[in-house]
């Protein structure tokens, strides 16, 4: 998966900034969004706390998919302005504790 940054601009008003990414995955099907969230969060040497992908929206009969990411200042400024799916679409999965444990007794 490679991902590019097609423009990169910067919203004071909401405290953040707003990139469009274009990403390509010839050789794999579509990658989740936690996927690219981590290799955004890698390009731009931010926080997992503090970026969201917003949508990524799958190009008809090719391999690219086109999104909005955005890149909070503060834990704060996203809970305040983002919407509870979207935070929820971006969360990291719980680790589930291992039933091995409970099957050697």
């Amino acid at each position: 998966m490679e991902i590019k940054i097609i423009e990169k601009k910067e919203n004071p008003l909401l405290n953040r900034t707003e990139i469009k990414f274009e990403c390509e995955y010839p050789t794999e099907g579509t990658p989740t969004i936690l996927d690219v969230k981590h290799k955004l969060v890698a390009l731009e040497d931010s926080s997992n706390d503090l970026l969201v992908v917003d949508s990524m929206k799958p190009s008809y009969g090719v391999p690219t998919a086109f999104g909005l990411a955005k890149i909070y200042d503060s834990t704060e400024s996203l809970a305040k302005i983002e919407t509870k799916s979207v935070i929820a679409k971006n969360e990291e999965p719980e680790e589930e504790p291992e039933e091995e444990a409970k099957d050697a007794e």
